[in-house]
């Protein structure tokens, strides 16, 4: 009896440490999302640094 005490309380245990990663995973992923206005800018900042097309690129 006393080992599946001990199992279980094994298994609550590491579905804890889990659960515990899905939620910082998550609050990790909103962090680092980009407002839409971010990616506005981003963008229009890798369009003016691209080489123009036709260019020498492949040269």
């Amino acid at each position: 009896m006393r080992m599946r005490w001990w199992k279980m309380l094994g298994l609550a245990g590491i579905m804890g440490v889990a659960a515990t990663g899905v939620v910082i995973a998550r609050a990790e992923r909103r962090r680092r999302a980009y407002t839409p206005e971010e990616i506005r800018v981003r963008l229009r900042e890798r369009i003016e640094g691209a080489p123009p097309p036709g260019g020498a690129a492949g040269a």
